[in-house]
Parts: C-alpha cells; structure tokens; sequence
C-alpha cells in the first residue's frame, strides 16, 4: 500500500496506538491509519481496502466523546490534506468543502464575504465538518439554526461497491440508477414503516441518534428542508459513515449576526436553575 499512495500509510505499533483513542473513553487500535493527500489517493485507498476486504473507518479530529472514531479497522483521516473549500456561491449563500476542514477555519475563510456555517459547536476550533455531519452535529444555536441534518444540501459519497454517487434535493434529482435504487428502497421501508416512524420517533429538535428515515415525512419539530422536497444527503447525516464515505459535503450558510447579546440570569439553588432552564429554553 506505501508504494500506491502518495499521502500517509501507518501501520507501526506507535502511529496505531495514536489512532486507538479519541475523546472518550474507548480504546480499540485500528488495523492501520491511511492519511489521503487528496482525492484520487482517498479512492485508491477505499479500493485497497475494498479488494482487501477491511472495514473502513472516517475520522476528523476526534472530538467525540463517544468513540465514533476508533475501531478494528482502517483508519482514513481527513483532517491533514482533505480540508479545502471546493465550491463556493456567495448568491445562493453555498459552500462545498472536503469533510477535514475545521469548522472555525471554513468560518474564518467565509468572514469576509459576510457568511458563516452556524452549527457553532464547542469544539469549533479541531472538529471538522465531516465529522459534524457524520454525528449530526448540534451546537448552541441549533434553536435558531437547526442541526447538521437542517444545514447539509448535499453529498457526494462513495458507497461500499466503488460508486462514486451524489445525494441531494429530489427537486434537483438526477437520475442515477445505484441512486435511485437507494431512494425506491428507502421508500419502501418509509412506507411500510409509516406508522411506527410516525409513533416512535422522538419529536425534538435535537434528535441525533440512529438513521434519519423520517426524510419523507419529517418527524422533527423543524423541517429538514426549505421548500418542502426530501434531500437524500439527509440519510447520510448522522450514519456515523455506515452507510457511505462522504467526499464533499455541499453546506447552506447563514448571514452572519450583526449584533450578538449574552443574557446571565442567576439563581440562588442548582435545582431552582434546573427548573426553569426548560421554560427558558
């Protein structure tokens, strides 16, 4: 594999064992670590690891506190060489970056043009937008802005078989036969389930576990889209990459605030806090 590649390939006990951890609490050493220098070294390296049979793992800056990003498999991390803005509308107030950049750096870069990607997370400063969307990311202004699953406009992934396929707004589909047999099948299992979508989803805005099936009928208090059409990239959003390795990942950006006021309110007992932080909120 060294001799195939052009970026970074791993395998030593030392480079291994860097890979074994993250922010939490789980320690499990990967396979190897394969650092793409850009993207025709990032499919050489799914192809390797498909003809080897080797799960695949995507990693960004580590930052989860639940171990999305360690496991028995072959690591590829993003965050070195795969950070770079590739499209950029500041009309349509759109960008589309590689899933290594660092969210703080995508919103530095979008400043001067008056922008910015609002999922302000806490670890804004390493975490990186693919990981975001792989967790359906949050932050404290998911209120006003929504979720990582509210913000994603589209995805251009690489599924398990090799193909290279876009996920996006239906109202723009174009059709592509492996795409559109995910979408019949999704639509089948949303139909048959429709009921047990419908009772059992929770309905909060800030629901990030497990797959966002409710695409065509939007189970969460806000609606995913704008202008009422399922986008497919919303499936992808929140796999924690099971379901497909994203490449780029297509953004819709938010003016930035004029003006940013901080209100303290103070209470005389943790629990009285507690207490009406809900009605607050």
């Amino acid at each position: 594999m060294p001799t195939e590649l052009r970026g970074d390939v791993l395998f030593d006990r030392a480079s291994r064992g860097r890979y074994a951890t993250d922010a939490s609490i789980y320690q499990i050493t990967p396979i190897g670590v394969v650092v793409p220098r850009d993207q025709a070294d990032l499919l050489l390296a799914l192809e390797i690891a498909r003809d080897e049979k080797a799960p695949v793992l995507a990693r960004g800056a580590g930052t989860s506190q639940c171990g999305q990003t360690v496991g028995e498999a072959l690591v590829i991390d993003n965050s070195k060489w795969l950070n770079n803005v590739v499209d950029f509308d500041p009309v349509a107030a759109t960008v589309t970056v590689e899933p290594g950049i660092v969210l703080d750096h995508l919103n530095a870069w979008l400043k001067p043009h008056g922008l910015w990607f609002p999922v302000d997370v806490s670890t804004g400063a390493q975490c990186t937008i693919g990981g975001m969307a792989g967790n359906n990311s949050c932050g404290s202004r998911s209120i006003e802005y929504g979720n990582m699953v509210h913000n994603v406009l589209g995805i251009d992934a690489v599924l398990a078989d090799g193909s290279q396929c876009h996920f996006g707004s239906l109202k723009a589909h174009v059709a592509d036969p492996r795409v559109d047999g995910i979408l019949q099948a999704l639509r089948r299992i949303a139909t048959r389930e429709r009921g047990e979508i419908a009772e059992r989803m929770p309905k909060v805005l800030r629901r990030v576990a497990g797959y966002n099936i409710d695409l065509f009928e939007c189970q969460n208090p806000r609606a995913y889209t704008d202008d009422g059409y399922a986008n497919l990239s919303h499936i992808l959003v929140g796999s924690e990459g099971t379901l497909a390795y994203s490449r780029q990942i297509t953004l819709k950006l938010s003016a930035l605030p004029q003006h940013k006021v901080l209100g303290v309110v103070n209470f005389p007992t943790f629990y009285q806090a507690m207490d009406m932080t809900q009605h607050i909120v």
